[in-house]
């Protein structure tokens, strides 16, 4: 039993590519490589066939973006909770000083 021959993408690509260029044709190719010439087309087919998808982004890629777009809205989140806080922190300090005096942090055993 014959084994079938197998040809690596690349392999395939550079013929596919040359029949593209029509720099010679299917048969002449064919010919050259010892590969049936319907071989060639077919792989000819299935290059123009998928061709558009090198063109669109990866799924993968899709998801890095979505999560990095969350990451990005989380930050902006917890900047805006720290921001608030910060106010908070520093209304409560004033409001310290004018209840308690100032430099009731000094006699609490805080310091500033």
């Amino acid at each position: 039993m014959k084994k079938r021959r197998e040809y690596s993408p690349e392999y395939k690509t550079k013929l596919v590519l040359e029949v593209l260029r029509e720099e010679r044709s299917i048969s002449e190719i064919g010919s050259r490589e010892g590969i049936n010439p319907n071989q060639i087309g077919n792989w000819r087919r299935e290059f123009i066939e998928n061709a558009a998808g090198i063109f669109k982004r990866s799924q993968k890629e899709e998801e890095i973006t979505e999560k990095l777009k969350e990451a990005k809205a989380k930050e902006r989140e917890y900047q805006a909770k720290v921001g608030e806080l910060t106010l908070e922190i520093d209304w409560l300090k004033k409001k310290s000083d004018e209840v308690l005096g100032e430099g009731w942090e000094n006699r609490a055993g805080r310091k500033r």
